[in-house]
């Protein structure tokens, strides 16, 4: 069994059947997705994407919007890179924006994770959702910040473009990501400093860990 298999085998008992839940978006929580129908679940899902929208309604499931669901009781997702402080990276998928909206309204927001993914410093690169008419400008400002976007080819689903940036520095997130949220034309960033994962759920190849 694979990590990704492993890793959404143990969290899935996270999911109780009163509960109203958010689903991230990714290849982990495809796993988790394909595990739902082995149990109970609840009436509806919330979903950070429509690909996951897409897989839950394939299964049966029917999924909700956030206007319509309220808060959430538990938001689960994976991640790009984790640290153990629990900040995270996300937004290769270029979801993170509805994935950061769910977490900051979920009582507990769970990962779920191969050990590949744990890291001592963050390097990937950070993706960055901004307007399209401010692409340029946000990029000359992440310039003099310090870093080096690289316009992501395509949109998001909610019609925006991502600047994936390197070079910025990353040693104090949770000021990062309040410097970079002010910058006008920027949606939303894939630092997750502020909400951090309440629990992480980590696979190697034998056993499941939790952080």
């Amino acid at each position: 069994m694979d990590k990704k298999a492993i890793v959404a085998e143990a969290a899935i008992k996270e999911i109780q059947k009163d509960f109203i839940i958010g689903i991230g978006t990714g290849s982990t929580v495809n796993a988790l997705i394909d595990l739902l129908p082995t149990i109970e679940p609840p009436d509806f899902f919330v979903s950070s994407s429509q690909a996951t929208t897409d897989r839950l309604q394939a299964l049966g499931f029917e999924v909700r919007s956030l206007n319509e669901a309220g808060r959430l009781d538990l938001y689960i997702d994976g991640a790009d890179q984790v640290l153990k402080s629990k900040v995270a990276l996300k937004g290769g998928g270029g979801a993170h924006t509805l994935e950061k909206l769910l977490a900051s309204n979920a009582n507990t927001f769970i990962g779920i994770i191969s050990d590949d993914k744990l890291m001592t410093s963050l390097d990937y690169p950070l993706a960055i959702e901004v307007l399209e008419e401010a692409q340029s400008a946000v990029s000359r400002t992440l310039v003099g910040m310090g870093g080096q976007p690289v316009l992501r080819a395509g949109s998001t689903d909610l019609g925006n473009r991502i600047l994936d940036v390197t070079g910025l520095d990353l040693t104090n997130p949770e000021a990062l990501e309040s410097d970079l949220i002010q910058i006008c034309g920027v949606v939303e960033t894939g630092l997750f400093a502020k909400r951090r994962f309440d629990k992480i759920y980590i696979a190697s190849d034998q056993a499941v860990s939790i952080l």
